[in-house]
């Protein structure tokens, strides 16, 4: 009761990358709290899913393993969170922002009537003085994500109603390891007693996934494009450079918005969060929202033909020039020294 609980999203008994990211943050959220931290896990086939999550710190495991929970539907997942919610009593539940987690995420809140922040950038726990009715509210969980079209960063609490919930997308959170060897308990859920045999009216027939080919979040060198590179074809450019780099291609949402590149690309807030070793920003002018989906990169070049560009606010080295002057003599000069 009043504990962290994390959703597990799996495919193919393997957890996802977004809920170990969680249950890392989930982790330091129970430390901070003094309270445990919990795991749901709903599927069919998850007799090892425990050795993959313990090492992460799960005090508590609960299993549901059922044939007819896979492939995820919408009725059966909601019912068995939203009653495992309200036996439970979870002080904070986080999920994934993905095309699950905003599935469920919002059936689950609606149900318990407990609030939802979408893709929050980060979480912590703060106390809230709610000056109108003269209370202070300790503990509380700050859910932090921009708003108003990303012009400020706001900062959301929920102090009346439980869970506190959120959603956050992968590459935001650090995934860490807690004790290789921790051990955690594990309780097998009766699905039954959580999901009525009516929720399983809708049956997958067949199923086909489609893999993205651009795997920006594994690329140790990034090339990102912005509007400022000024036209899909000067996009070839930043494709040029990572070719010779053995990079991967990126870019803010006003270049995919302009159609310079496909939405798959996309860096930010509504698109991909990325920890390169090295992110190269071609004509990126630095909106919070793409900031939020970059900003832990190891080192951040900045090229802009604006030397006030708020991207160089956080650049290591800021080059300013045009991308059409500045990136060929990238991949000149870089071919010359690597020979």
């Amino acid at each position: 009761m009043n504990n962290v609980i994390v959703h597990l999203e799996i495919e193919d008994g393997i957890v996802s990358n977004v809920s170990f990211e969680l249950l890392t943050k989930g982790r330091a959220l129970a430390d901070t709290l003094g309270v445990k931290l919990e795991a749901i896990a709903a599927g069919y086939g998850l007799s090892h899913i425990d050795e993959q999550v313990f090492p992460y710190g799960v005090d508590l495991l609960y299993l549901a393993d059922d044939k007819r929970l896979v492939p995820y539907t919408s009725l059966p997942h909601t019912s068995l969170v939203v009653n495992l919610f309200k036996a439970e009593k979870p002080q904070i539940a986080l999920m994934g922002a993905t095309s699950i987690g905003r599935d469920l995420g919002p059936r689950v809140s609606s149900a318990l009537f407990s609030g939802l922040t979408a893709d929050c950038t980060s979480l912590e726990i703060g106390e809230y003085h709610d000056k109108k009715a003269g209370k202070i509210h300790a503990s509380l969980l700050y859910q932090i994500r921009p708003a108003f079209g990303g012009n400020i960063v706001a900062t959301i609490v929920n102090p009346d109603c439980r869970p506190q919930m959120a959603t956050v997308r992968e590459g935001v959170m650090k995934r860490e390891i807690r004790d290789p060897n921790y051990s955690g308990q594990t309780r097998i859920l009766d699905v039954s007693e959580y999901v009525a045999d009516t929720d399983f009216v809708i049956e997958v027939i067949e199923r086909h996934i489609e893999k993205s080919k651009i795997n920006l979040g594994a690329a140790p060198v990034i090339v990102a494009g912005g509007y400022g590179v000024g036209s899909a074809e000067n996009f070839n450019l930043l494709y040029d450079l990572a070719s010779v780099l053995g990079a991967e291609v990126g870019a803010s949402r006003a270049a995919v918005d302009a159609g310079f590149a496909e939405h798959d690309r996309q860096i930010g807030q509504t698109g991909i969060t990325v920890r390169p070793k090295l992110y190269i920003a071609c004509g990126i002018s630095g909106q919070i929202q793409h900031i939020a989906g970059m900003q832990e990169s190891a080192i951040i070049i900045s090229i802009n033909s604006d030397a006030n560009a708020p991207i160089n606010a956080i650049a290591d080295y800021v080059i300013t020039g045009t991308i059409e002057e500045t990136v060929p003599k990238f991949i000149k000069y870089y071919r010359k020294n690597s020979k």
